[in-house]
């Protein structure tokens, strides 16, 4: 694969540091006190990624309280001290609920037209999503109602997508392009997702190495297109480059190409890798230091643990395999104990078309074993490190005010009561959704 790697895993954030403001004279003024929290989960401590046991650590506080100011946390703690050191314009009592910083969806394919319901019976019937891709369904499909739509079109469709997500508690998400696969479609994409005007934070990356589009015959001949044209042109909308490492749509030699040129310009690395084959994709990230691979169902015990000693995150997308009926699901159980890093996202997009990242730690937790500690872990502190994002992903001072009031007494029953939304009240920095 070559000797390179970039470490920009951290390109463009800022550092960022907490400070615990001490109160001073008998009360401190602030904006939202939430106390009498049954359970609140605070995530709270360190910077790096959690893995392995780490993963199950997540500051829960019983009858705890938090407090707001200027749409950041203020203080944590013990509700009977917050209660005594602090006065709020506003009090809520999340008395019998559970508080956790709001969810964060590191995987999502936002930017699409149109929807591909008839599929569903297609692959009820017997066929495999590679053959639907082939027949001119799939990706190709959606490109081509994505390619007709104006940036108003565009938006109005993904408004609708995202006033849902909010209201299941995403409070920041990724989203990509991929739905274009040209220069003007894609920065079309992209610039949608800069412009779109909506609570929900959405960070934009690049994905033009989606699918090979149909004025193309040769991969490698759009590859060359993608770094020399399209790349340069939506260096600075993007903050990652992501690529569909599969066989039959891009191999690892074609992938590295693409992201070795993101990473010259600037741009975070993230793949799609080891969803259906295993073709090589995974290490090749490891080797160049992707911040994240993505999918990795069929990764061998190799490639996590190159995964793993290089810091890659991993994000897992259960709902995909449920979608396409299959019983095979990432090796969750197994990336931890190795010591990786691991995230959850939806993969929201036409081929799995959820919002809700309930549904997803449910299924994390019931196909993939994982526990609801690390479920949670992965949907909030670990997924915003996955998309380069310090301030939020957990309920410390000096954060955004990104939490939801759950209605339920504690965290188990997260994955437990399914099928429902369990979210009470969504706050995105420090405002009321």
């Amino acid at each position: 694969m070559g000797d390179y790697r970039f470490d920009n895993r951290f390109h463009r954030f800022p550092v960022f540091s907490i400070q615990r403001i001490e109160p001073t004279g008998d009360t401190m003024i602030a904006d939202i006190l939430v106390k009498g929290c049954n359970e609140l989960h605070t995530l709270s401590g360190g910077k790096e990624p959690r893995a392995g046991k780490e993963m199950r650590d997540t500051g829960c506080i019983k009858k705890g309280a938090l407090v707001v100011k200027n749409g950041e946390i203020l203080d944590i703690g013990k509700s009977e001290r917050i209660e005594k050191e602090y006065d709020a314009a506003e009090t809520i009592d999340a008395s019998g609920k559970t508080v956790v910083p709001g969810f964060v969806d590191p995987h999502t394919h936002l930017v699409f037209s149109g929807s591909r319901e008839d599929e569903l019976v297609m692959k009820i019937k017997g066929k495999t999503y590679m053959e639907i891709l082939k027949a001119g369904g799939g990706i190709l499909r959606t490109v081509r109602k994505t390619r007709a739509a104006s940036k108003d079109e565009l938006k109005n469709e993904m408004k609708k997508r995202m006033d849902v997500m909010l209201a299941h508690g995403t409070t920041t998400a990724e989203a990509k392009s991929g739905y274009g696969l040209d220069l003007e479609n894609e920065m079309k994409s992209l610039e949608v997702i800069r412009e779109i005007d909506h609570p929900l934070e959405l960070v934009p990356t690049y994905m033009g190495a989606h699918a090979l589009p149909p004025e193309f015959e040769d991969h490698s001949e759009y590859i060359d297109y993608c770094c020399t044209t399209v790349l340069p042109a939506v260096a600075d909308i993007a903050e990652f480059c992501d690529v569909f490492c599969e066989k039959g749509v891009f191999d690892a030699d074609d992938s590295m190409q693409l992201l070795i040129k993101a990473a010259e310009l600037g741009l975070g690395i993230k793949v799609h890798a080891d969803e259906i084959e295993n073709i090589g994709c995974s290490t090749m990230a490891a080797e160049l230091g992707a911040v994240s691979c993505e999918h990795l169902v069929k990764s061998s015990s190799k490639d996590l643990k190159a995964m793993a000693k290089n810091g890659v995150i991993g994000i897992l997308l259960p709902g995909t395999p449920f979608m396409l009926m299959d019983n095979h699901y990432s090796p969750a159980r197994e990336m931890i104990e190795s010591g990786m890093a691991v995230a959850l996202a939806t993969d929201l997009n036409p081929n799995c078309w959820t919002e809700s990242m309930l549904m997803i730690i449910t299924l994390a937790c019931l196909q993939m074993k994982m526990l609801p500690e690390e479920a949670l872990t992965a949907a909030t502190f670990n997924a915003a490190r996955a998309i380069g994002r310090e301030d939020i992903g957990s309920i410390e001072p000096g954060k955004k005010a990104d939490f939801l009031i759950l209605d339920i007494p504690n965290l188990m029953h997260l994955p437990y009561h399914f099928g429902v939304n369990l979210v009470d009240k969504v706050f995105k920095e420090g405002h009321l959704q």
